[in-house]
């Protein structure tokens, strides 16, 4: 019998969170049957206490917390560092470990659907998931990108990754739309890239691949223009599943994640919430 551990996912608003019916169908996968998995509502004021509390064998973060809890981590990853922000903690022999598989998740999921090597990209929104896709087209082996936003005096975050990460970044007012490219990221919240799945650039040649960080509802008015249009599309279902496998194999040391497993479940999940 495997020893009883905790873990659990951190945020506000963290009640919608499928990273419980993730991680729960992982330890299920993998015979851990004394490990639990749960959401804790969280904002920046009471992080340190969540952490400080004795038992944890891993916590994920989610906004606003990915920032916050960089000065309270023992050690981190330099692809955190870079990023500006850590999504997972690993507590070992007492102290804190600073993770971020947001990127490895998004390479893994746009990997799957066949795109590995972009001639180029756009990127829709500014905030902590766009850092995050700055850094996985560098894996991609891009180095640089264009960048809708709506508001360049709030890209100073972006920017400031960017430099870490060695990027360039051509920051585009959001209605100057795609010109470029053949992988299109949008991390902006649901229903904000509708106007996209009404312009011509789907037409024309070009623009093959889509990423829709957008998982609930699904699929979105992006996705389903470029589905019309012949490209691939990855949502944001498939990116939440490879970085929360990426989480399961930090948290419990255990390789590979039960992707399947993680996947069923996650769907379950999903068509129950439609449904209820």
């Amino acid at each position: 019998m495997s020893e009883p551990r905790k873990a659990a996912v951190l945020g506000s608003p963290i009640a919608h969170s499928l990273s419980p019916a993730l991680h729960l169908a992982a330890y299920a996968a993998l015979g851990l049957r004394d490990w639990t998995y749960t959401a804790i509502e969280c904002d920046e004021a009471g992080l340190p206490a969540v952490l400080a509390a004795p038992g944890w064998a891993g916590l994920s973060l989610t906004m606003p917390l990915k920032r916050a809890v960089l000065p309270l981590l023992d050690r981190t990853e330099p692809l955190a560092v870079e990023m500006g922000g850590a999504n997972t903690v690993v507590f070992e022999r007492g102290e804190r470990h600073g993770y971020n598989t947001d990127v490895p998740g998004m390479v893994a999921a746009l990997a799957e659907a066949g795109v590995t090597a972009p001639s180029g990209a756009t990127i829709l929104g500014a905030g902590a998931t766009a850092c995050a896709a700055l850094a996985a087209l560098r894996e991609t082996g891009l180095r640089s990108a264009a960048v809708l936003v709506r508001d360049r005096d709030r890209a100073g975050d972006l920017l400031a990754a960017a430099a870490r990460l060695g990027m360039e970044v051509d920051l585009r007012p959001i209605e100057a739309g795609v010109r470029d490219g053949d992988l299109l990221i949008s991390t902006v919240p649901a229903g904000a890239a509708d106007p996209y799945a009404e312009r011509a650039w789907f037409s024309r040649p070009g623009v093959p691949a889509v990423l829709d960080v957008v998982y609930h509802p699904w699929p979105t008015p992006l996705a389903q223009a470029a589905v019309r249009s012949g490209a691939v599309v990855v949502s944001g279902f498939d990116l939440l599943l490879h970085q929360a496998a990426r989480q399961v194999e930090l948290m419990t040391g255990i390789k590979p994640a039960p992707l399947s497993h993680m996947r069923t479940a996650g769907h379950a999940e999903l068509t129950r919430r439609a449904t209820a």
